[in-house]
Formats: structure tokens, C-alpha cells, sequence
């Protein structure tokens, strides 16, 4: 140890223990544990001057040992299994941060923390984490994850595809609902020809999306224009909107199902001399609040993460609580919030 580790330690303060404040308080140390704990049969001034005493003294009990003693830690992990090749900050987006912050102050709320974890996290890093139960965003198809946890008896907390799973809890959406909900819109509007934006990944909510619009085209007998966006975040969705603007006549609608920046799929269109909704309709799946405030304001489709969050956390605590390992889950609404963006004006 050097000098400067030294000063360190001798500059710390020492913990207050049990037994300090039991000598200050002037009682035993089982009447002040059982103070602190809520236990034993206290009148209530013994009880607030214990805890008062604790409190003035800046006594911690060791929460290390309390959570051993009771067999858990209280923590739950916490990831998006999107796009799981390469690292990328998932808080960024507006849905999985709203997702995020619901979940982890539910999660608060019962005596929970939080654990997150980047994306792309080896496997061997979770297993050395003491975690009550996971919460795994938009897992890809089949993720080792989702087995590895299972397997230990840890409950799990994602989409459908764990359903009928022994401690698999999901909350999910009716992606052909929302999908519908979307291109019905667009198509009362005179769209015939809508370009869909969509993240190339194999997560459920990509993939079934897909299949309804290919489905729902087909129904109508329209060409279907799908376009994969290589990663997540702004750049990738805009350059595939670029992409499609730029090969040709330009497509009556665009729907951005993967995330982006209402007021940057704006200037894309602008860049290529079309307005919006005069000439091009647009609809974004976006939780970014700037939709509504944008020039023109963007027509959003919302899954609502904080209801998934509610339901999701409803079921996982249930379980954590109770013991209970019995699969179960539920289908939550998404909201479809129209503005002038996908509006046709009407002619004079």
C-alpha cells in the first residue's frame, strides 16, 4: 500500500455499528435491531428514539449480509437483446428508455434495484451476477439468454415467445393490430404505394410487424416495399430512407416501424423536394414527444412502454414474491396518435 492509500484509509470514517448505537441510545442491542427491523413488541416513543439515534449516528445496517441471510438480492438485470453483433446505447431510444426508467422505478417502488447491462454482453457475465430475475427488451429468436436463465430458475420477463415456459412471464403486443391500425390509416388516405422502414433483426416484434404488412399488402394486391435498416439509431433508418427516395419515383406513404427522429424523416423528404403530407404521408413508431411539435406534426404509433412495463412488473414481482413459477402473460394496446403528417389535405 502507498503513502496516498494510506491517508486514504486513515481518513475514513469508521462504521458505525449496532452496538455504538445501542450505547447511545441507552438500550440493548436486540430492543435496537428489533427498532430497526419493525420486530418485537416496542412501545412507539423506544422504537422512534432508536431509530432517531440510528439516523443522527448515520447507522447502516449491512445490506450485504441482511440480503445473504434472506436467500436473495433483490436485483433484477435488465438489457435490449436487439441488434446483439455490436454494442449500442439502447437508452438512446425513446421506447427502451421509457421502458427503462418505468421498469426501474416499479421495480424501486417494492424494495428492488435495477442491474443494467450493455447488449452484447457475454454470457458468462450474467451468470457471476446475483440477480432475482431478468428483464430481456426484444430478445433475438432463440436466445441463449433466455434458455441459460430459465434453466437456472431465474424468472424471466420479455415477449410472447416465452409463453407456455415454466418462470417465462411476457407482456406483448397484437403486432397485427398495430400494424393494421397503421396501413388502414395510410390507405383511407389514397396511399397505394407505402414503403416500409423496418430494423433488420429476427426480434418478434420485426419480424411479425413484417409479416402482417406483407400479408396486408397482399390482401390488396399492392407491390410491398420493405427496406431493412442496418443498425438501430438515426443514421441507419435515415440512410435507408434516402435510399428509397433516391431510386426512382417516390412512394405515396413512408411508415419508419424501426425508431427515428420524427423531425429528421421530415428533412429527408425535404431534401428530396417532397413535402409532407402534400406529397408523401408519414407515420413513425416513436415515443419522442418532439413528434407532436414538428412542422408538420408526425402521426406516431406508441407501444406504450410504460403499460408493458406496468403488466411486465405486475407478473415478474407477483412471482418473486409469491414463489410462483407458473408461466403467464398478457397482450397489451398500442396507440395510434394521428397528425396532420399522414393527412391528405383536402382540394379545393
Amino acid at each position: 500500500m502507498n503513502e496516498r492509500d494510506r491517508r486514504v484509509r486513515r481518513a475514513a470514517p469508521p462504521r458505525v455499528r449496532l452496538v455504538d448505537v445501542a450505547r447511545e441510545a441507552g438500550l440493548s442491542k436486540t430492543t435496537v435491531s428489533a427498532a430497526l427491523n419493525g420486530t418485537g413488541r416496542l412501545s412507539a416513543e423506544v422504537r422512534a428514539h432508536a431509530r432517531e439515534t440510528a439516523r443522527r449516528m448515520g447507522y447502516r445496517p449491512n445490506a450485504t449480509a441482511r440480503l445473504l441471510r434472506a436467500g436473495h438480492a433483490r436485483l433484477i438485470g435488465f438489457t435490449a437483446r436487439e441488434y446483439v453483433e455490436a454494442p449500442w446505447s439502447y437508452l438512446e431510444s425513446p421506447y427502451l428508455s421509457e421502458l427503462t426508467h418505468t421498469t426501474a422505478q416499479l421495480a424501486l417502488e417494492h424494495g428492488y434495484a435495477m442491474v443494467l447491462l450493455p447488449n452484447c454482453s457475454p454470457r458468462d457475465e450474467w451468470t457471476d451476477l446475483p440477480v432475482d430475475a431478468v428483464i430481456l427488451a426484444d430478445p433475438e429468436a432463440d436466445d441463449p439468454l433466455v434458455d441459460d436463465f430459465l434453466a437456472a430458475g431465474i424468472p424471466v420477463f420479455t415477449d410472447q415467445r416465452v409463453e407456455g415456459r415454466q418462470g417465462g412471464y411476457w407482456v406483448d403486443i397484437d403486432y397485427d393490430a398495430a400494424m393494421r391500425s397503421v396501413l388502414d390509416h395510410l390507405a383511407a388516405q389514397g396511399a397505394r404505394d407505402i414503403v416500409l422502414l423496418t430494423p433488420q433483426n429476427d426480434s418478434q416484434w420485426a419480424q411479425r410487424s413484417l409479416d402482417s404488412y406483407l400479408t396486408w399488402c397482399g390482401e390488396r394486391d399492392l407491390t410491398p416495399r420493405a427496406v431493412a435498416t442496418e443498425r438501430p439509431g438515426n443514421a441507419a433508418v435515415l440512410k435507408a430512407a434516402d435510399q428509397i427516395l433516391s431510386e426512382g419515383p417516390a412512394p405515396d406513404a413512408l411508415f419508419a416501424l424501426a425508431e427515428v427522429s420524427p423531425p429528421l424523416m421530415i428533412d429527408v423528404a425535404r431534401k428530396h423536394g417532397l413535402s409532407v403530407p402534400d406529397d408523401i404521408l408519414l407515420v413513425c413508431c416513436s415515443e419522442d414527444p418532439v413528434a407532436a411539435h414538428c412542422a408538420p406534426p408526425v402521426t406516431t404509433l406508441s407501444m406504450q412502454p410504460s403499460v408493458i412495463a406496468a403488466a411486465g412488473m405486475e407478473l415478474l414481482l407477483d412471482a418473486l414474491e409469491s414463489g410462483n413459477v407458473e408461466p403467464a402473460g398478457r397482450i397489451v394496446p398500442t396507440r395510434l396518435d394521428v397528425r396532420p403528417s399522414s393527412l391528405r389535405k383536402p382540394r379545393e
